[in-house]
């Protein structure tokens, strides 16, 4: 919040007409005390948040109404979550408190309230992100509402980070792209993770995100009508099917009971985000995308229908235009994990290019668009959960092994928002859901956790296979066990999913803290044979030796990694008298976040300013991963042994370090422009004609552009040629001159900056 400041009577007139609005949106969905205790809330806020304000200096009270807004508008919750969205903050940043609510709105709301207000509350104590999303994933299994909610309240955030200093938007975006993009596709909140990806562009590559914008509305008209040419043909034939449909449900003598069948038609662009990734993947040019929007042809039928008039509609498309058999994929048989159902397949539309049509139900669009939450418009329907079951088993699980560490945990959860799975059965044929990339080891696991640390061999299809042995579709596997077996370090290597790798570290520490007792055993034996106390010596001895932690030391002992003698100390009565320094142990480094890093010696002078101060006065580098140069957007990464990394916004690294170690980021800023040099790798592929390619690519760079190659290889064949060039250039600016000079050279295809 950034303050206070008395709300003018315009303003209030503002939020009682936004409250309004979201009241008659709610109203046809109220039942019992709901309309009284929705009004009660928003005046509970109303009063709460009183004259607080945003960094935008908007009144806060707005927020919740549009977090509560997004809550059922775009997300599909009801009267409950509305309820608790607007009273999501008030326990954290004001007078009211959780007895309040309880007493007020009684324990249901308040359970959520109470949810909220410690995942907010770990926000605003500045702790290491990971531990606060951990908080945010534990409320999962509770009560799932509370996650939502905390989904909407990103949202709006998101929308109007504007108003934040850029170094937090860095932040807040990262956070966002490791853990609640991800999440929002495994609820199947497809909307939201698609305008949290597209704000994420925005902060993080606005250049970017500005072009595909442009490019979008530059051709929009011409893509509108290319959509009206390809619906053409195909119109006439869905409204014969709804015809035909609609005849056979009055000869069935079910016509009273069912609406008429109707459908309808929609071509959207993709995400903005989306096609951004194409084209840095693809390394091609906007014009070159052909598949920028989808087609989606959505029937309004029972859902006994769905299955055959979603085919029905696919053999119309295909008996039209010519399909691509491979890109043909059946969600409607088998949904996504995610609970996402839908027929995709591509075909080839007029003047060649290539489209892809969606066929689903009006159930499974609301579905598709808002995940979860609808699952509970639909959940009398025979398993129509069950996606949703068997994910949030398996959280609970991981939620339940005990963690070194939230990062440990988070890397555990990440794998479980797996975005495709395979489908593999027992001997006995029953199915198994596991992420892509599974192996046969993880599916010991998935079937019992006692499997698992048993097996001694895999068999897939018959045959024997590597414990790591990744699964396919449609794999038949087989676990061989051995009581005697127990799970070894080399395991972790072996398997992927959260589950397997939280069960064979448990059974690693149960190994190694029996193993630890016969380590503190003979210590023990030790110290009372010099007749010294235990527990005067042992945190002295733990500290001197350089372990972490008693079980370190006890399991070191065990294992005879280190050797203990106590004649080397003089005793004190019971206590032993302990060396100030061993000259054997090397001195200790403390971490990052313990101390600023050494002093730069001087010759690495450069223009940047971290967190406003001289970055002279860090021992810093500049990344090697991403290679910055003078003019890209940047960040400082304190890291705990090497200094401070000076990252672009752009780096692979980036969404990790910022995500998983936000209290380790610095705001960094290029000061003006200067003599330095940067380094610069750039990838050049063309058509090989075989005559002058490296005379053109070097006297344009050397002779005509006056830069310096640092390193220069090139390699053709069959008509293609790629070359990997490394210039020194002064800045960004610079850059971009390099790249499009060598861009508009005959025979250039395409031109990327490369990351190492």
């Amino acid at each position: 919040m950034a303050g206070t400041l008395a709300i003018t009577t315009k303003e209030s007139i503002i939020v009682s007409k936004k409250f309004d609005a979201l009241f008659d949106k709610m109203q046809s969905k109220l039942r019992g005390d709901d309309e009284s205790n929705l009004i009660k809330a928003f005046e509970l806020a109303r009063d709460a948040h009183g004259n607080q304000r945003r960094k935008s200096g908007e009144p806060y009270i707005l927020h919740p109404i549009e977090v509560a807004r997004i809550c059922t508008e775009e997300i599909g919750l009801g009267p409950t979550a509305v309820i608790a969205a607007l009273l999501h903050d008030v326990v954290e940043d004001t007078g009211i408190s959780q007895e309040d609510i309880l007493i007020q709105f009684g324990p249901k709301i308040s359970k959520i309230v109470d949810g909220l207000t410690k995942i907010d509350g770990l926000y605003n104590v500045g702790s290491p992100q990971a531990q606060n999303l951990k908080k945010v994933l534990s409320t999962l299994v509770e009560d799932v509402r509370v996650i939502l909610i905390k989904m909407a309240d990103r949202l709006h955030n998101l929308r109007t980070i504007d108003s934040m200093p850029k170094h937090k938007q860095l932040r807040i975006a990262a956070e966002t792209a490791y853990i609640y993009a991800p999440l929002a596709h495994r609820l199947g909140l497809y909307n939201v993770k698609t305008e949290y990806e597209d704000i994420i562009l925005k902060i993080n590559e606005p250049e970017n995100y500005e072009y595909v914008v442009s490019k979008i509305k530059d051709t929009d008209e011409a893509r509108q009508l290319y959509i009206k040419d390809f619906f053409e043909p195909l119109n006439k034939k869905l409204e014969m099917l709804a015809r035909e449909t609609n005849h056979r449900y009055l000869l069935d003598g079910n016509a009273k009971d069912r609406q008429p069948f109707r459908y309808r038609t929609q071509g959207r662009v993709k995400a903005i985000s989306s096609i951004n990734n194409k084209l840095k993947k693809k390394n091609i040019p906007f014009e070159k995308v052909y598949d920028l929007f989808a087609i989606r042809i959505i029937a309004d039928v029972p859902k006994e229908d769905e299955k055959r008039i979603c085919w029905q509609i696919y053999s119309l498309v295909t008996d039209v235009y010519k399909p691509i058999p491979e890109r043909l994929k059946d969600w409607v048989t088998s949904p996504k994990s995610n609970g996402y159902e839908s027929l995709h397949t591509t075909v080839i539309g007029p003047d060649g290019n290539y489209v892809e049509i969606q066929i689903r139900s009006e159930r499974m669009n609301e579905i598709s668009e808002r995940g979860f939450a609808a699952h509970w418009k639909y959940k009398g329907i025979k398993d129509e959960n069950s996606v949703y079951d068997r994910w949030l088993n398996n959280i609970r699980e991981i939620l339940d092994e005990q963690h070194t560490d939230a990062i440990e945990f988070i890397n555990d959860f990440k794998t479980n928002l797996f975005s495709e799975e395979v489908y593999v059965f027992t001997p006995k044929g029953d199915m198994k859901v596991l992420p892509k990339g599974a192996t046969a080891l993880d599916f010991a696991f998935d079937i019992h956790s006692d499997i698992g640390y048993k097996t001694t061999a895999l068999k897939v299809n018959d045959r024997i296979v590597p414990m790591g042995f990744k699964l396919s579709n449609g794999d038949r596997v087989e676990v061989v066990t051995n009581n005697n077996q127990t799970p070894s370090e080399a395991w972790l290597k072996m398997v992927v999913t959260g589950k397997a790798r939280s069960k064979i570290r448990a059974s690693m520490k149960e190994e190694r803290r029996k193993q630890g007792e016969l380590g503190k055993e003979a210590l023990d034996r030790k110290l009372r044979r010099v007749k010294a106390d235990f527990e005067l010596n042992i945190d002295e001895l733990v500290k001197y030796y350089g372990f972490n932690s008693r079980p370190d030391l006890y399991f070191a002992i065990a294992e005879d990694n280190i050797k203990i003698n106590l004649k080397d100390f003089e005793i004190d009565g019971k206590k032993l008298i302990i060396p100030k320094k061993d000259p054997t142990q090397p001195s200790e480094k403390k971490g990052a976040s313990e101390s600023k890093p050494a002093v730069n010696d001087g010759r690495k002078k450069t223009n940047i300013l971290i967190d406003g101060e001289p970055i002279d006065t860090y021992e810093f580098e500049l990344a090697t991963c991403c290679n910055p140069v003078q003019g890209d957007s940047i960040f400082g990464f304190l890291t705990t042994g090497n200094g401070l990394k000076v990252h672009r916004i752009s780096c692979r690294n980036a969404s990790n370090l910022l995500g998983k170690y936000g209290y380790r980021v610095l705001n960094a800023r290029w000061t003006h422009l200067s003599n330095n040099e940067f380094v610069v790798k750039l990838k050049v592929t063309g058509i090989d004609s075989g005559i002058g390619v490296i005379q053109n690519l070097i006297n344009e760079i050397s002779n005509k552009l006056k830069v310096n190659i640092r390193s220069f290889n090139i390699s053709g064949d069959e008509g293609y040629f790629e070359s990997n060039i490394n210039v020194v250039v002064k800045n960004k600016d610079q850059l971009s001159v390099v790249m499009s000079t060598i861009n508009k050279l005959e025979g250039v295809d395409d031109v990327q900056r490369v990351e190492n």
